[in-house]
């Protein structure tokens, strides 16, 4: 970058209060169709044990609108930061899990925060929309391009994980009366896995003088679309020989909904097979980029979507020769949940909030996508 960026502000809305494991489905609904078994195995496996969503558990309704959460976690910020909503120059809003196609998502939580023009930017992806978003911002104020921007991470799953979303899908795959049921694992998988939850962070040109603030020293972004099948999905139906067929290709409603092309889908087996070793190629990649060591960060952060990625992320980084220590790991996955692209600013709050980080602390971001193996790593310095 050509100048300095600094993470100068954080916020994050986490809506309603917390569901433990055993509340999931008075919240989502339950389906006759799903596993005891499967949704065991998945939250054994998973680690979590509290999550948000932006459902009212008394009447089902949906209380938030992506939209309306980022705008609350930009609010918070602001409140944090000491900063007006209506002295934001540039909102760069990444998430997976819009309210609509179009218009964009920034342009949605501009309205909502209601603040004077400003410019825009809507990553899309999954965990590393928030990412994309993050570096688009840095590099504008770093330019010297803007004085400040904020970028948010949001993401809105619930929606897409309640049984009467399931209900035609289900309803319509049964062609005979005595028919069982049933929800495809891919479905399922992350019924258990997924919740709601946006971030926000500060982007200035100064650090600030009466708090910690992070110099951001680089952010980088590495794909291996060309490598891998699809393995995370929506809006797609995909054939057992990896073929994809999009959902604006479909006339009939009812194929619409039999074919799960409006359900969130995880392939499992791309996903057991392809990240982890694509996790290592890519870390290697940036290693040998930035030259980084191992006793030379003081915090790790990295997103995963599930506690059984956490021992193998450990064993693949000791394998190239980067072993940090399990003291110098931050994760709130167990009492956050998995927010897609708001975890690693979920993250970051929390860290910065906690009274633990120190003046020359170096953090290392790592943000892993699953979607189509997209990766992102960030690194930052507190001033």
């Amino acid at each position: 970058m050509a100048g300095d960026a600094f993470v100068t502000g954080w916020g994050i809305a986490l809506p309603n209060a917390a569901v433990d494991n055993a509340h999931i489905e008075a919240v989502l609904g339950h389906i006759e169709a799903q596993s005891a078994a499967v949704k065991r195995r998945v939250l054994i496996n998973n680690g979590i044990q509290t999550r948000h969503y932006a459902i009212d558990p008394a009447t089902g309704e949906i209380t938030h609108t992506n939209a309306q959460l980022t705008a609350e976690a930009v609010r918070d910020l602001c409140r944090n930061a000491g900063i007006a909503a209506n002295d934001i120059a540039c909102l760069a809003c990444g998430s997976s899990s819009a309210d609509q196609v179009i218009p964009s998502h920034a342009s949605m939580v501009h309205a909502a925060l209601g603040t004077p023009p400003c410019e825009i930017i809507s990553p899309t992806g999954v965990c590393c929309a928030g990412v994309s978003a993050l570096k688009y911002a840095a590099l504008n104020v770093a330019a010297g391009l803007l004085p400040n921007a904020v970028a948010t991470g949001s993401e809105l799953a619930s929606p897409s994980l309640r049984a009467s979303h399931f209900e035609p899908q289900i309803r319509l795959n049964v062609s005979e009366i005595d028919d069982h049921p049933m929800l495809p694992f891919s479905n399922e998988f992350l019924r258990w896995m997924l919740s709601d939850g946006a971030g926000a962070l500060l982007i200035e040109p100064e650090p600030r003088t009466d708090r910690p603030s992070l110099r951001i020293d680089w952010i980088d972004l590495i794909s291996y679309a060309s490598e891998s099948d699809v393995c995370m999905y929506f809006g797609l139906k995909k054939g057992e020989d990896g073929t994809v067929a999009s959902w604006r290709t479909v006339d009939d409603e009812a194929r619409l909904w039999r074919g799960g092309y409006l359900s969130l889908s995880q392939d499992v087996r791309v996903l057991n097979d392809r990240l982890p070793e694509l996790m290592k190629q890519s870390f290697a990649r940036m290693r040998d980029r930035r030259g980084i060591e191992p006793d030379r960060i003081d915090w790790l952060l990295p997103h995963f979507s599930s506690n059984w990625f956490r021992q193998r992320l450990y064993d693949g980084l000791a394998e190239s020769g980067f072993t940090v220590p399990w003291e110098r790991w931050f994760t709130n996955l167990a009492t956050k949940g998995n927010t897609g692209s708001a975890a690693f600013y979920i993250m970051l709050e929390e860290l910065m909030t906690s009274g633990r980080v120190r003046r020359g602390d170096r953090i290392l971001g790592i943000v892993p996508e699953s979607s189509r193996m997209l990766f992102g790593f960030l690194h930052f310095t507190v001033v």
